[in-house]
């Protein structure tokens, strides 16, 4: 198992480079944070930004607070990455995780003036500065049992009629999957309406949905994620609260894998039984 690290000044865009550089290099798994990523996944660790003062953060950070490296420790073992990506504001701080989390030496630090022009240098910190914003290397979904509480800013659904404005509030964690970087993303309704039928009707024992509803659950002017709701007919025999259980955890499961958007609810409504007609002698 190889490592290397990236270095760079709190809020040069570190975080917002790391899977470029993780690409780039070859790593198939990065600490950042506290915590351990693997495919897009939040695989073990606990953030800093959980933590209540900037001490607290920073022993977070470094693996130094009870458990910390030991679970880290465990995962990395249990993965069995092939080259670990560490990032850290400092040499010192990337070599101390390391030796904390008993790695090897590192092989390879790159620093972020060496990938970052001056110029998008002091744009990242205005970012972090002006704006309260931290970039986290992982889809929004994979946030939600470690971020609890705390203020999120979700891929969001934009529509051509609304554009949605964003508050300004303390940091903000910005999580995206990394392709929305180069762009906007839009998500319109009527692709969740698609999903939402097409798992729901892959249920031989549904024969029928319809009336299926989108709404937005707004706080503020942020878009905090998805209440769904639909009409189903279903096929006499099947027990009914064990196949909507089913049903409601696949819609949710392809609905946040496919978007990255968040599902708080899914209410399905049974309005009939269909009985297949017995054909007499």
């Amino acid at each position: 198992m190889d490592v290397i690290a990236l270095v760079g000044a709190s809020g040069t865009g570190k975080s917002y480079r790391a899977l470029q550089v993780a690409q780039d290099h070859h790593a198939d798994a990065i600490i950042d944070d506290g915590i351990l990523i693997r495919g897009g996944k939040i695989i073990a660790g606990s953030s800093a930004k959980k933590e209540k003062n900037k001490i607290m953060a920073v022993r977070r950070a470094i693996f130094v607070l009870p458990g910390h490296a030991e679970e880290v420790r465990d995962a990395i073992q249990r993965i069995k990455p092939h080259r670990i990506l560490i990032i850290g504001t400092s040499e010192n701080m990337v070599h101390k995780i390391a030796k904390t989390l008993k790695l090897p030496s590192i092989q390879l630090i790159v620093r972020i003036e060496d990938i970052a022009s001056n110029r998008e240098i002091q744009a990242a910190q205005f970012h972090r500065l002006k704006e309260g914003k931290h970039i986290i290397p992982v889809p929004t979904i994979e946030l939600k049992s470690h971020f609890s509480g705390y203020l999120i800013d979700p891929l969001q659904s934009l529509f051509k009629r609304s554009r949605v404005k964003r508050r300004k509030l303390g940091e903000k964690s910005i999580v995206r999957p990394i392709f929305s970087y180069y762009g906007k993303l839009i998500i319109d309704d009527r692709v969740i309406r698609s999903i939402v039928e097409k798992i729901v009707r892959a249920k031989e024992s549904i024969k029928n949905v319809k009336h299926v509803t989108i709404k937005h659950l707004m706080q503020g002017d942020e878009d905090r994620g998805l209440a769904i709701s639909c009409e189903v007919v279903l096929n006499y025999g099947s027990h009914i609260p064990t196949l909507i259980s089913q049903t409601q955890a696949r819609v949710r499961e392809a609905i946040e894998f496919t978007t990255g958007m968040a599902v708080h609810a899914i209410n399905i409504i049974v309005k009939a039984l269909y009985v297949e007609p017995q054909l007499s002698d």
